[in-house]
């Protein structure tokens, strides 16, 4: 291509990767996709009849978005978190990884670091990437739960954040809300954004924290919220950045050179979900945590020499059996030769441990599974 040497090498994306890959698989039985890391069920069905009934109303909504979903879903914070946080704290993005764009632009210039745990969610580190900043890599504990009193060593006069997942993508890990508060605290102290994406907290097992109870929230704390998974909205792309005001008004000033707003289809469909599927929500949380349940209870037995580091949240950190086998080449055999494609977790952390990411928030059949399994560590 003529213009090949004027575009910028960018990372890959591994998911992109990991479904050209599926060409490949043996066929010989159904594909178990554990990849997706989005709900494979569909929207509840009060949200499609309210999304159908707004569909011809196709003008801009308000930049910020839709005054009634924000104070919906501030209205859900301060049911689940307790403290003060508003609509006006709230800026509707096309789905939680653009929120995190905006939030990374208007923190971030070329050269500065963000620190963030391993493994890493891959879209933020090949967004940080690609404007030039460095992710800074914290080492978790035995647990895989990142410390700030091991963050902190990490701090530079280049840090202008500290980014965390919780439930974690790709591990499952949840950060115990008393963890979280002392991430709240170090960046307060070296003037940081705890920049906090709470993408799978439907699926939260623990209690909430409580940092929007804090007064000072604001000068702190960023929270990036999707209603792809907890709401099966993820073709409608739909998030949510909660913040300060200088950070919204920045933000905003690049969303307006982006996509000017979220799509207003999305926002009603979300606002729906809001506030007539509550039940429904509640029992596909449910389902998920019962679909973990039952995963456990299948590997205690460690199914081919199959290992769960990490279960929580919509996914488990599994290590594979084949020791001294690049985990790539391992996730590619188990697809071709069993049918199941899951993540290699070398997509999400510089190192090769054997770990591979599951997808178990999408796993039905647990029994399949396990069967594939044996059968490839025989």
């Amino acid at each position: 291509m003529r213009l090949s040497h004027r575009v910028a090498a960018g990372v890959d994306s591994p998911m992109a990767a990991a479904y050209d890959a599926v060409g490949t698989a043996g066929g010989r039985r159904p594909l178990l996709d554990l990849a997706r890391a989005a709900p494979a069920y569909p929207p509840a069905p009060e949200v499609v009849e309210h999304a159908a009934g707004v569909a011809a109303d196709a003008r801009y909504a308000a930049q910020a978005g839709l005054p009634h979903l924000r104070e919906a879903f501030a209205e859900a914070l301060r049911a689940e978190h307790g403290g003060d946080v508003g609509a006006e704290d709230m800026v509707v993005t096309a789905g939680c990884n653009q929120a995190f764009c905006l939030a990374a632009d208007a923190l971030c210039a070329p050269g500065d670091e963000v620190i963030t745990p391993r493994p890493t969610y891959f879209n933020h580190t090949m967004w940080l990437h690609m404007r030039g900043v460095e992710p800074v890599i914290v080492e978790p504990d035995a647990d895989l739960v990142p410390r700030a009193a091991d963050a902190e060593a990490l701090v530079s006069p280049r840090t202008r954040a500290i980014v965390l997942v919780t439930p974690g993508n790709p591990s499952g890990v949840e950060i115990p809300a008393d963890e979280l508060a002392a991430f709240a605290d170090l960046a307060r102290r070296h003037d940081l954004a705890l920049v906090l994406d709470e993408t799978y907290r439907a699926f939260r097992a623990g209690p909430a924290h409580s940092l929007y109870s804090d007064p000072g929230w604001r000068d702190t704390v960023v929270g990036l919220h999707s209603f792809s998974k907890d709401l099966a909205l993820a073709g409608y792309r739909v998030g949510m950045l909660v913040a300060g005001g200088a950070l919204r008004r920045q933000a905003l000033k690049l969303f307006d050179c982006v996509a000017i707003g979220a799509p207003r289809i999305g926002q009603e469909a979300a606002w729906a979900g809001l506030v007539k599927a509550q039940g429904w929500r509640a029992e596909r949380a449910a389902e998920v945590a019962a679909r973990r349940a039952a995963f456990a209870e299948a590997m205690r037995a460690r199914p081919g020499g199959f290992e769960v580091v990490a279960l929580g949240g919509f996914f488990a950190w599994v290590r594979h059996p084949r020791t001294g086998t690049d985990t790539p080449a391992v996730v590619q055999a188990l697809l071709a030769e069993q049918d199941v494609l899951v993540m290699s977790g070398t997509d999400f952390q510089a190192v090769d441990d054997g770990a591979m990411r599951v997808s178990v928030g999408n796993l039905t059949e647990v029994d399949d599974l396990v069967t594939r399994l044996r059968e490839f560590g025989a």
